[in-house]
């Protein structure tokens, strides 16, 4: 009996102290699936660091293309106006403040005076190009170069090789309003606007959402730029100012002329001479 108990008590200890390999056993399955979400997270983080570094490529670029365009609107502005002196050169003064406005950082705003000063530097002038897209659209580009034969060659390079078609001048041109244009980080009243307005001596002007939410964008016609400004910094606004051309009759494209047409903008945007570029599309 005693031997019985014994050998019972044995069985039960080397039972319980024995753990079954099957709970420590990891299966080729599991160990592939753990695997795969590994490789799938390393790809997914390879993914988003390659998406942020082209974001932040495309910022950057945007970012000095503002810097060179408003650094060489100064220089033109400083040789027109005949003075370095933003008081005694209203033409510079208001480049400036759009210059400011555009985040443009002092230093650039400071070196482009003090070259526009200096005896080798050449003279820059504004001229357009005018060119027909896919599905009835139509491109006004502005340009703005110290060397006009290069402007020309580099605009028709990429509007040739993308089989868009350089226009007569005046043929798409008269087609379009030139306006003021004047943007605020506010969803204003049109009341209260038109009140401003008025005061400040604007005879006519359109209202309308900016691209981005929760903004607005006023049109006037050229000559009343800054007397708009003046109203919209009267209501505590600090607008952003430029001037544009504004279609008469905007067209709306298929979706696949849009793309073309939009890879013919971005590729004119990318040439050093290139202001910007305008387009009669609705869509």
């Amino acid at each position: 009996m005693k031997l019985q108990i014994s050998l019972a008590f044995l069985l039960a200890s080397y039972t319980s102290a024995w753990v079954a390999p099957t709970q420590s056993f990891v299966s080729p399955n599991s160990v592939t699936q753990r695997c795969s979400r590994n490789r799938s997270s390393a790809l997914q983080m390879g993914r988003a660091a390659a998406v942020r570094a082209a974001t932040k490529g495309k910022t950057d670029a945007k970012k000095a293309k503002i810097n060179g365009i408003y650094g060489k609107k100064i220089i033109m502005a400083v040789k027109q106006g005949g003075s370095p002196d933003p008081v005694a050169n209203r033409a510079l003064n208001d480049v400036i403040y759009a210059a400011k406005r555009n985040n443009v950082p002092i230093d650039n705003i400071n070196r482009a005076i003090k070259k526009a000063t200096e005896g080798n530097q050449g003279d820059f002038s504004e001229s357009q190009f005018e060119a027909y897209g896919n599905g009835g659209a139509s491109f006004i580009i502005n340009v703005l170069s110290d060397n006009a034969n290069r402007a020309s060659a580099d605009v028709k390079m990429v509007i040739n090789k993308r089989n868009a078609k350089i226009a007569e001048s005046g043929s798409v041109l008269f087609m379009y309003d030139r306006k003021g244009r004047l943007e605020v980080d506010a969803v204003l009243d049109e009341e209260e606007l038109l009140d401003a307005a008025i005061e400040a001596g604007c005879e006519d002007m359109e209202l309308v959402e900016g691209d981005e939410e929760g903004t607005s964008v006023v049109f006037v016609e050229p000559k009343e730029t800054s007397m708009m400004k003046e109203a919209l910094v009267a209501m505590g606004h600090d607008p952003k100012i430029d001037l544009v051309y504004v279609s008469k009759a905007p067209v709306e494209v298929s979706d696949e002329d849009f793309e073309k047409n939009m890879e013919i903008i971005d590729a004119l945007e990318e040439l050093d001479d290139v202001d910007s570029v305008e387009h009669n599309m609705s869509n």
